[in-house]
């Protein structure tokens, strides 16, 4: 077994020349009721959150989880991961979308088969809205567009939040799951869990463009900061696709920890939460190999990243 001492030198050894990043990833463990700060590719910090994480995200300065199974959403600070409130919710809060200012919660409860917009303050439903079947993860672009990936009805709801009226319903693959915009927001990626395929989306034209293998199960997408690979995590095969966004061929395969779920991408490295294997793994997007994995509570499975207000989609 490796000593801490001598795990903490090979983990700083493993990143040196590697750029610090501008803002802390943030990850959630399911069943280790734990969120943990992670910095420059270490961890910085951690909190306990009781009941269960699924997912995470961050908007104005506070990180949000939510706990399908415990009815509440955890709101805690994104300087510090200290919880600041925990906002009840009646449904099965499962994906998660967070405004620019961090005022606007948008949730898709899983089991209700609707997307709802609450007050980050306290919890309040504003609005709602019938999504498909087991609706999954969301994407909310800067316009107000919310996206919904409805798993078991093989579609993607789109909706304009002002209103929550839903403009289109785009037939994607076998149940998708995961969804991640390109920096300019002209596609939407789609992850389709049981056809091990992406589904491309047109979001002026609101029409799925073209479907392509993407390794098995996938579970999780980030998109690079300008756009030319999509990185799209392989649940059963314990790896990272890499996908070129022009001609959308495998342009390489990383291999990370044991059943990688979610992926989120920071000065100039990506991040990925290997459920089976407690670490998050942190790729250079340079060279595209593991340089090191940062051990985490019990069942990370989702991350995201506490961007300045302005750089996150409102």
């Amino acid at each position: 077994m490796i000593r801490p001492a001598l795990a903490a030198l090979i983990l700083a050894s493993a990143l040196a020349g590697v750029p610090a990043q501008a803002a802390p990833v943030y990850v959630a463990s399911q069943q280790g009721a734990q969120v943990t700060r992670v910095e420059a590719g270490a961890v910085a910090g951690r909190a306990a959150v009781a009941g269960a994480p699924a997912t995470v995200a961050a908007g104005g300065g506070s990180v949000f989880l939510s706990h399908p199974d415990g009815h509440a959403i955890t709101v805690a600070d994104a300087a510090t991961g200290a919880v600041l409130r925990r906002l009840p919710y009646k449904g099965q809060g499962f994906g998660l979308a967070a405004s620019a200012d961090g005022g606007t919660l948008f949730v898709a409860d899983w089991s209700g088969h609707r997307v709802d917009r609450l007050s980050a303050a306290d919890g309040t439903v504003e609005a709602s809205a019938e999504t498909g079947r087991d609706p999954a993860h969301l994407a909310l672009d800067r316009t107000g567009r919310l996206y919904v990936a409805d798993r078991e009805s093989h579609q993607v709801s789109v909706f304009e939040t002002a209103r929550m009226t839903r403009l289109a319903t785009i037939p994607v693959g076998t149940a998708p799951f995961a969804l991640a915009l390109s920096p300019d927001e002209r596609r939407l990626y789609v992850g389709n869990v049981r056809s091990n395929d992406l589904t491309v989306i047109d979001t002026q034209a609101l029409k799925a463009v073209a479907t392509v293998p993407a390794g098995a199960m996938p579970y999780g997408i980030a998109v690079s900061p300008d756009g030319a690979r999509v990185l799209v995590t392989n649940q059963h095969a314990a790896t990272v696709t890499v996908l070129d966004a022009d001609t959308l061929g495998i342009a390489a395969t990383i291999g990370v920890g044991r059943y990688p779920e979610g992926i989120v991408i920071e000065g100039g490295r990506a991040y990925v939460a290997n459920w089976f294997s407690d670490t998050v793994s942190v790729l250079d997007l340079a060279t595209l190999k593991e340089v090191a994995q940062v051990p985490v509570a019990e069942g990370p499975r989702s991350l995201a990243v506490a961007a300045a207000a302005k750089d996150t989609p409102r």
